[in-house]
């Protein structure tokens, strides 16, 4: 991930630290997003997605963010540049990062319906994240 994350036109400077670390666009960081949202889905139980509502900020912000996957993978087909990706799933998992900590999923006072819309919010973007780190060859991990 630390190399293709990078343009490849520009100088490149290997470092362990950074590549290892959870902060930042890194490989670690995103599948720390991923396999956080795993966790969600089972600590939910047998709660099931439902239909998306947006009602906050956060919500939205995550949400534009998918619909923008099919034009970062063209872009990065086009101009054969997989640090399009990175940067794509990184934003993703720093808007799903802001969208974890703003809007709760599994405490008790979260009505059911809005439950029902952040986990599918939670589900689209675990898909999109799998699915851009294939791309990368990159599997994902479930735990960490």
């Amino acid at each position: 991930y630390a190399d293709l994350s990078k343009n490849r036109t520009t100088d490149y400077v290997f470092d362990w630290d950074n590549m290892l670390t959870f902060e930042g666009n890194t490989a670690p960081y995103l599948q720390y997003a991923y396999s956080r949202i795993q966790s969600i889905f089972k600590k939910a139980g047998d709660a099931e997605p439902g239909s998306i509502v947006i009602n906050t900020p956060e919500e939205e912000a995550l949400a534009q963010q998918f619909v923008k996957f099919n034009e970062a993978v063209n872009n990065a087909a086009a101009k054969i540049a997989p640090h399009l990706i990175c940067t794509y799933v990184y934003e993703l998992a720093g808007l799903f990062m802001r969208f974890y900590e703003a809007c709760p999923i599994n405490k008790d006072d979260v009505p059911a319906d809005i439950k029902a819309s952040r986990l599918s919010l939670c589900k689209a973007a675990s898909s999109i994240l799998k699915t851009g780190l294939g791309m990368l060859g990159i599997n994902v991990l479930d735990r960490m």
